[in-house]
């Protein structure tokens, strides 16, 4: 069983970048357990059910079945989304924690700029996701002291940086773990396919970054792994603002 007290973000006595370069050559299975052990039930996977969250999923539940697993529900998924959801209780047994805009801020971006606003300006694309997905997740992390996500370096100029193990500024600085920073995209699938994982079926027609559905569209040959991803868009991150702290996606 997971360990249940409260403890503090980084264990006591151990700097950060000691404790990233102590897993930086690590495995990614050794990266999780040890976010398990020393967190218990203060830490959770987030994930989009995308390859990378299953690829953590897998290994998180060989270490605890009772890992805690979350995800927001933008109210904007594809289908496919919501049937591989289905496919992973299934498979794994395990309660998703599921969060969702707060229906109030919804309802007043909607009556003033239309569903579909985030096609007219980069402004109103932030304000979309700052309240279909900014907002749901900090309330999700709010009571947490550490979280896991499925960043990649490879996965762009924004993520180049990430650390295995870092403080996460943009979530009160809690611990934010990253057991894939350094793996490729195929290695994700290598793992995927020789453990038959489940995965979105989007994956099969074309598609390599998996969002909400209007903001999405398989890429081309040769073009970037994300350029599928709010595609309309010049010269800007191709990120919704989880990952890059409090002044992104706070527009009006």
């Amino acid at each position: 069983m997971l360990k249940e007290e409260k403890i503090e973000t980084v264990p006591s006595g151990v700097d950060i970048a000691t404790l990233a370069d102590r897993f930086q050559d690590g495995s990614a299975e050794d990266v999780i357990r040890w976010a398990l052990e020393t967190y218990g039930s203060r830490v959770a996977l987030s994930t989009s059910f995308q390859a990378e969250g299953m690829v953590i999923l897998d290994m998180a539940y060989k270490v605890s079945p009772d890992v805690r697993v979350l995800t927001v529900d933008t109210g904007r998924l594809p289908q496919e989304t919501h049937d591989l959801m289905d496919r992973v209780r299934e498979r794994y047994g395990i309660p998703i924690e599921v969060y969702y805009p707060d229906p109030n801020e919804l309802a007043e971006m909607v009556a003033k700029h239309g569903s579909n606003a985030f096609y007219r300006s980069v402004s109103l694309r932030l304000l979309c996701c700052n309240i279909r997905k900014v907002n749901p997740i900090d309330g999700a992390l709010g009571s947490l002291d550490a979280w896991v996500s499925g960043l990649r370096r490879s996965q762009g100029e924004t993520r180049a940086r990430t650390k295995t193990i870092e403080l996460d500024a943009a979530h009160r600085g809690i611990a934010k773990v990253n057991p894939l920073a350094d793996w490729t995209y195929e290695e994700v699938w290598e793992y995927t396919r020789k453990h038959d994982l489940p995965y979105n079926d989007l994956y099969d027609k074309g598609y390599t970054s998996i969002g909400c559905a209007p903001c999405t569209r398989p890429v081309e040959p040769g073009e970037d792994m994300r350029a599928g991803r709010w595609w309309w868009e010049d010269g800007m991150p191709k990120e919704c603002g989880i990952h890059l702290g409090p002044a992104w996606g706070r527009t009006s």
